[in-house]
């Protein structure tokens, strides 16, 4: 066909070969359209599900409006003294009645009638934009709430690649759908025949844009990723029960979704750190790559990562709680995407583990731990293969990596600790950041009044900034000390970002032994000592990698000004987290840490801790053993919860959590668990699995579980010789002489 393609193009298939292309497209065009459709369709049932909950909140909020606002509406048209002498003395009455019922009214005819409800239907369609509504666990038994949490349950649990499949069956239906209508006739031969030379060479260029698009898609898995999402948006409805557990266990995925379909959102500039316009549109711009990325992110922590990139070389200062590590994981998984193949995170040892597990779960990238016995083998690995080695602050100066291997991004966490320009730790970080054009530094410890702080920190980053950053931006307030050092800064408080936020956070800080706790844990196995493996972390408190992590928790709930609770099962480790802390606060001393409460300590001794602490001006600090404080006390005064260890009885926990996270608490709570990793923690929480978690979920809710919380927990003598028993399998160890000591 002398009129076909010209000589540079490659040949376009006819009949056959293209009916093959054209048969591939349009399964793939399906495909995209029914995830749309079924996205749409669960979407749809979310959005139901939530109208009868807006509405009971709505009417809530227009029964405490007097009717007498409604002359803001009908501009005084109305008789509202007649109405309010007739019992109709709020909106929320006025919109409950029908016209029928208000011409009853002497004096209300059925225009003035009609005109009450149709302004009280508009103050309530005003209303609707404005109440928000909120999920607890305490609604289990609410009909309208379990209906709102299994339908959000499906879109929840299609997973974290939902957007990124949405994304590709729109730029399917943008740019493949168009092309077909013209590239169908080369799926007839006689046809093309038949066919004038325009139409056929404009065939032919649509079949092998088809064709392009194609492979592009196949290259990046789009069928697969968009069978996956039709699979998972098409699982059936989860049972009230599962739907309720899984909110349980992971209510921020529920609250963040809820909130983006109630369209409620934070205030835009609280949210985006009250950066300039100009630097917040540049971020805003900046585009986000999900490929590498295994995690959904929240609006904020979504412009945090952008910020990274947009910036280059930046400190992200959030409030701890709000998720740095995870906007550190996008930026690094966008890096990868872009193809950027080195990254290195130096942070302090007590959190190594954390970060490699978190960017194993969060991401498609491989973490390679540079830091113990193993870690030069970690380091060639890294060298030769890329992704993210994660090291500390002590080995960093000690790595031998060759010049020519890029750094794509260097990641400082807990960067406060480089604050010291004459320190080697804070020399070794700025040789660091001078091998790379991208530095992500993080802390959760804010800078507005540490300005001298600051300046070394942006020494390393942007040191074209430091003329401008003057001691006096951070007097005049913290909005126009962020503004001053915006190209640098970015930080946003919990009450920034309040309506993303879940009302509970929970975060596991996984630890690894110290070579005697270790050697503390190895005896304890070896005894069957059940008791003493639970705390063999904290046999030699000044190497304990747990204390460690608990002194760096306290610090940051410092510097934000915020109050913990330590809960430990044990006096001991109590004994060893107060030494740690610092000396307990006499009764008319001005020290932060109060306790420890036990059960030696009289109840009105106990309820003076409790009110000391609770009324402390700002930071304090409050001690117990979980069976004193996890039971009677109030202690909303604390949004920061540390628990030293697992605990056999998960009502104990929970209790103890509830303390804090309960009304009159107006802040969100952040319970940190503080575990060992290949130990009794891990069994623990393995075998005080799902099932159980269930089973307290929900009976915990009746009044046996309230008054006898043992009713509901397993065994613990069952539980400690199976661990026991499992340890000593895994560690070689032959049982000792007694039986598991509780």
């Amino acid at each position: 066909m002398g009129d076909g393609a010209g000589p540079e193009e490659k040949p376009v298939p006819v009949g056959a070969g293209a009916r093959a292309v054209l048969d591939r497209a349009d399964r793939l065009l399906a495909a995209a359209r029914r995830v749309t459709a079924d996205h749409a369709e669960a979407r749809g049932g979310a959005l139901s599900a939530i109208t009868p909950l807006r509405d009971a909140l709505v009417r809530q909020e227009l029964s405490g409006i007097p009717v007498s606002r409604l002359a803001d509406v009908t501009e005084g048209r109305l008789r509202l003294g007649t109405l309010e002498q007739a019992g109709y003395a709020d909106v929320g009455k006025v919109l409950a009645a029908t016209s029928y019922e208000l011409r009853h009214i002497p004096g209300i005819g059925a225009q003035s009638a009609g005109h009450a409800i149709a302004a009280a239907r508009r103050l309530a369609e005003a209303m609707e934009d404005h109440v928000a509504v909120r999920l607890d666990a305490g609604d289990i038994g609410d009909p309208h709430a379990t209906a709102l949490v299994v339908a959000l349950n499906r879109l929840v649990n299609a997973g974290p690649d939902i957007p990124r499949a949405l994304d590709a069956a729109a730029l399917i239906e943008t740019e493949l759908a168009p092309l077909l209508p013209p590239a169908r006739p080369a799926g007839d031969r006689l046809r093309m025949l038949l066919t004038g030379k325009r139409r056929r060479q404009q065939a032919q260029r649509a079949l092998q844009s088809v064709g392009a698009f194609l492979q592009n898609a196949a290259a990046r898995e789009v069928p697969l990723l968009l069978t996956q999402a039709a699979t998972d948006l098409l699982r059936p409805a989860a049972p009230a029960d599962e739907a309720w557990l899984d909110f349980q266990v992971r209510p921020a995925d529920y609250l963040v979704l809820l909130a983006e379909l109630s369209d409620v959102a934070p205030d835009v500039d609280a949210a985006e750190g009250f950066l300039p316009g100009d630097i917040s549109e540049r971020v805003r711009t900046q585009r986000l790559d999900d490929t590498h990325r295994r995690v959904s992110l929240r609006g904020y922590q979504a412009f945090g990562a952008r910020f990274a990139l947009a910036q280059r070389r930046v400190i992200l200062g959030d409030e701890m709680g709000l998720g740095k590590t995870i906007q550190a994981i996008a930026a690094l998984a966008h890096l990868k995407a872009e193809g950027r193949t080195h990254f290195l995170v130096v942070c302090p040892a007590s959190v190594v583990i954390n970060w490699i597990r978190e960017i194993e779960s969060r991401s498609t990238l491989r973490a390679y731990r540079v830091h113990g016995q193993d870690r030069s083998v970690a380091l060639g690995q890294w060298t030769r293969h890329g992704d993210v080695a994660v090291t500390t602050y002590d080995l960093l100066g000690s790595l031998s990596v060759p010049e020519d291997v890029p750094v794509g991004m260097l990641v400082v966490d807990e960067a406060h600790y480089v604050k010291n320009p004459e320190t080697r730790r804070s020399r070794t970080v700025e040789g660091w950041a001078s091998r790379t054009d991208r530095v992500l530094f993080l802390t959760g410890t804010p800078m507005e009044n540490r300005v001298g702080e600051f300046r070394n920190l942006v020494r390393h980053l942007q040191p074209g900034l430091l003329p401008g950053i003057r001691d006096g931006d951070a007097a005049v307030g913290s909005e126009i000390f962020r503004k001053a050092v915006a190209p640098a800064y970015l930080r946003r408080n919990q009450q920034d970002v309040l309506t993303e936020l879940p009302e509970l956070q929970q975060v596991d800080e996984w630890e690894e032994f110290s070579p005697a706790a270790r050697a503390a844990y190895r005896r304890a196995v070896a005894a069957g000592n059940f008791m003493a493996m639970r705390r063999a972390a904290y046999a030699d408190p000044a190497t304990s990698a747990k204390l460690r992590r608990l002194r760096e928790l306290v610090a940051e709930a410092e510097a934000n000004g915020l109050k913990v609770v330590v809960f430990s099962f044990f006096r001991d480790v109590l004994t060893a987290a107060q030494e740690a802390l610092g000396p307990p606060a006499a009764r008319d001393s001005p020290a932060t840490v109060f306790g420890p409460l036990s059960g030696r300590v009289p109840a009105a001794r106990r309820q003076e801790l409790v009110d000391g602490f609770a009324e402390a001006s700002g930071h304090a600090v409050l001690l117990s053993q979980i069976q004193s404080g996890g039971t009677g006390l109030n202690l909303q005064a604390a949004s920061v919860v540390i628990l030293c260890e697992p605990q056999v009885k998960p009502t104990l926990e929970t209790q103890a959590i509830a303390r804090a996270h309960r009304m009159g608490q107006i802040r969100h709570v952040q319970v940190h668990r503080l575990l060992t990793a290949d130990s009794v923690d891990q069994r623990m929480l393995r075998l005080l699995g799902t099932k159980q978690r269930l089973f307290d979920a929900y009976a915990r809710h009746s009044e046996v579980a309230r008054s006898t919380p043992d009713a509901v927990d397993i065994s613990e003598q069952s539980l400690a010789r199976q661990i026991v028993a499992e340890e000593q399998e895994r560690m070689a160890l032959l049982p000792g002489p007694a039986a598991p000591a509780l």
